[in-house]
């Protein structure tokens, strides 16, 4: 299992990224070869939010050229995480029919999400 800073690379900041951040999605820039399942872990895991849902897209490199010298840009993977803007306690019954319930402290947004200076 790979740690969650190797996972996550940056934030993706675009207008439309903006936007999305109004209704709890935000964008990153991830390892090419992570999975959802990963992505949902380390996004909870470094930033304590509680994540509902992960999209992502994988993109390919453009060829670029600078004089005569020609080469390819890296290949890239995009997650949009949706994460839950009013998160409620858990509660669920023990085998002894006792209801616990399961309180654990989400926030409720990404603080240092794209913060330009």
């Amino acid at each position: 299992m790979r740690i969650a800073e190797d996972i996550i690379i940056k934030p993706y900041i675009t207008e439309k990224s903006n936007v999305e951040m109004g209704a709890g999605k935000y964008t990153f820039i991830v390892d090419i070869s992570a999975t959802k399942t990963e992505i949902k872990a380390a996004i909870e895991k470094l930033f304590q939010v509680k994540v509902l849902s992960v999209n992502t897209a994988k993109y390919e490199g453009k060829m670029k050229r600078m004089g005569v010298h020609e080469g390819k840009r890296a290949d890239w993977k995009k997650a949009v995480v949706k994460i839950d803007l009013d998160p409620k306690p858990s509660a669920y019954l023990t085998k002894g029919g006792k209801e616990v319930a399961n309180n654990k402290k989400y926030k409720t947004s990404i603080e240092d999400f794209g913060v330009a200076q």
